[in-house]
C-alpha cells in the first residue's frame, strides 16, 4: 500500500502530530501552528487545517476499525446547536462504557429524525442493541417500534446521564471554535473529533498507572504507523 504522506512538503510525522493535537486537545489551528514554531518547524494554520479536513476523517475510521465488540446497551441522547442563528439538533449514542457509537446532526427531532439515526447507527454498528435507554422525547418511541422492533426500551432522564455526560468534550470544542459554520462543518468535525479525542483519553480513573502508560504507548505506536491511502 503507498502512502498518501509524500504528495505533502512535510513529513508524515509532523502531519499526524498536528492532526492529533488539534483533535485530541481544545486548540485552534493558529495554537497548533505555534506550538510547531516552537519546534523550528515552520508551518501555517492554513496547512494544518487541510491536514485535518484530509486526514482527521481517515484517522478516526482507521480507529473505529480496531475497537473491540462494543456494548449491546445504547444510550441515545440529543442536544441543541445553534449555528449561525438556526437551532440544530447533535445526536449522539453510546454503549454502556461510554464509547461513542455515532453522531448525527439534524435539524428536527421528530419520529423521522429518530429513524434516520437508528438506521445509521445499525449499518455503522452492524448489530442491534439488546437496550436502549433514552429520554422521554416521545420520538424514539414511535421510531423503536418501526426499526428496532424486539429491543428493550427505556426511557428515564436519570438513566441517561451517560450519553448526556458525553456531549460536554463537544460543548467545550465549540466554544473554542467561536461556533460551528454549518451542519457539514459541525457534522465532519465531530464525527472525526468524537473518535479522535476519546481514543487518546482513555479512562486513567480505571487503569493503573502502568496500564495507563502502557495503552497510551501503544496507540501512540499505532498511529506513528498509519500509512494512510486516501482516495480522491
Amino acid at each position: 500500500m503507498s502512502s498518501t504522506y509524500h504528495r505533502h512538503r512535510f513529513p508524515a510525522q509532523s502531519i499526524r502530530y498536528c492532526v492529533w493535537l488539534y483533535f485530541t486537545f481544545p486548540l485552534s489551528y493558529r495554537d497548533v501552528e505555534k506550538m510547531m514554531l516552537y519546534r523550528d518547524i515552520f508551518v501555517t494554520y492554513e496547512a494544518i487545517r487541510y491536514w485535518c479536513r484530509k486526514f482527521g476523517p481517515a484517522y478516526a475510521n482507521q480507529i473505529r476499525r480496531c475497537r473491540p465488540q462494543l456494548g449491546d446497551k445504547w444510550h441515545l441522547d440529543e442536544v441543541v446547536v445553534i449555528i449561525k442563528g438556526k437551532q440544530y439538533y447533535l445526536w449522539r449514542a453510546v454503549d454502556q462504557a461510554g464509547n461513542v457509537l455515532d453522531i448525527l446532526m439534524q435539524g428536527r427531532r421528530d419520529k423521522g429524525a429518530a429513524k434516520k439515526f437508528f438506521r445509521k447507527l445499525l449499518k455503522r454498528q452492524g448489530f442491534a442493541p439488546r437496550v436502549i435507554i433514552t429520554d422521554k422525547l416521545k420520538s424514539y418511541g414511535a421510531a423503536k417500534k418501526e426499526i428496532l422492533k424486539g429491543v428493550e426500551h427505556r426511557q428515564h432522564k436519570g438513566l441517561n446521564n451517560r450519553a448526556e455526560n458525553s456531549h460536554q468534550p463537544t460543548r467545550l470544542r465549540e466554544r473554542r471554535m467561536g461556533r460551528f459554520k454549518s451542519p457539514g462543518h459541525a457534522q465532519r468535525f465531530l464525527s472525526a473529533f468524537e473518535l479522535i479525542r476519546q481514543h487518546f483519553h482513555p479512562k486513567q480513573n480505571q487503569l493503573t498507572a502502568k496500564e495507563y502508560r502502557e495503552q497510551m504507548h501503544q496507540r501512540f505506536q499505532d498511529l506513528r504507523k498509519s500509512n494512510l491511502k486516501l482516495g480522491g
